[in-house]
């Protein structure tokens, strides 16, 4: 038998990876990369107390919007095979405890990106922050113009780690935008075709052209996607990186447009989950090329 003191520090083991699955790290942590690529793409001389605090300060606003998208989504993370066992709608957290941990991650992550960098960083955060779940959250039941919607917020990163770095807007981190808001396009389009039949118990209408999985659809995320080829190759024009991660960004976007060609001719959930792991592997090894070669 278990005693009540040996019952503790297993129950406080539980809640520890009970708040660690509300972060959702893996998707804080890729977003605390951009924005360190960001930072680093930017600098002359690497600070590591500086990309310390640039990566913490991605991966605290984002999990704190996160937390913010699981809160509102309770009920209808219930109803979907793929998030019936997060900590909330199984109980293990309260909302309570969720949004006090929501406040704490957030007044951390802006005490970061304000006070160690400056406040354009801080505003642009707390813009993806607002954005991510307060509008692009409950726009997911409305219809598809919540993945345009989300790729404002998730296309933010990069260009936080560059103003922080500089503290000013301008082309550079303009293209870094961009080349993340056209990827998120295919990104989101190919995630939702392959868990439709999931986001259709809970009313979630991602896909574009009224939600079918056809070639419509297929050529939609082909129009997003070809963009990638040309954004590619303006960090070099911009002398922000070389003629070599050029040539690489290029390339991976020629291959990356293939796979929608691949399923404009099938349009099947076997192409789509093929171009769903082809978005993962894209965008880190530009971002690591463009650091790579950089001027």
């Amino acid at each position: 038998m278990i005693s009540k003191e040996e019952n503790i520090p297993i129950g406080i083991a539980l809640k520890v990876k009970a708040y660690y699955e509300l972060l959702k790290f893996r998707l804080s942590a890729l977003v605390a990369f951009s924005g360190a690529f960001g930072y680093l793409l930017a600098v002359d001389h690497i600070d590591w107390e500086k990309i310390i605090y640039i990566s913490l300060g991605g991966f605290f606003i984002t999990g704190a919007a996160n937390i913010v998208n699981q809160i509102k989504e309770k009920e209808l993370d219930k109803l979907m095979k793929r998030t019936q066992n997060r900590p909330l709608p199984t109980g293990r957290l309260s909302v309570n405890e969720a949004t006090v941990f929501c406040i704490i991650l957030l007044i951390i992550s802006s005490y970061i990106l304000f006070i160690e960098f400056n406040y354009k960083a801080g505003l642009l955060g707390l813009l993806s922050f607002l954005l991510y779940g307060f509008v692009y959250t409950p726009l997911k039941r409305v219809g598809p113009i919540s993945v345009f919607v989300g790729a404002f917020p998730g296309a933010f990163p990069p260009m936080i780690g560059w103003v922080a770095a500089t503290n000013h807007f301008g082309l550079e981190p303009g293209i870094l935008f961009a080349i993340q808001f056209f990827w998120q396009f295919p990104h989101f389009w190919a995630i939702a075709w392959v868990a439709d039949e999931d986001y259709q118990r809970a009313g979630f209408k991602m896909l574009p052209n009224n939600g079918h999985k056809d070639l419509r659809t297929a050529l939609t995320m082909m129009m997003y996607t070809i963009f990638l080829v040309p954004c590619g190759f303006v960090p070099y024009l911009l002398h922000m990186t070389g003629i070599n991660s050029a040539m690489v960004a290029v390339l991976c976007g020629v291959l990356f447009l293939s796979q929608t060609f691949y399923l404009m001719s099938k349009p099947t959930d076997k192409a789509a989950l093929m171009m769903m792991f082809g978005s993962f592997i894209y965008l880190p090894i530009v971002q690591i090329a463009f650091l790579m070669d950089k001027v």
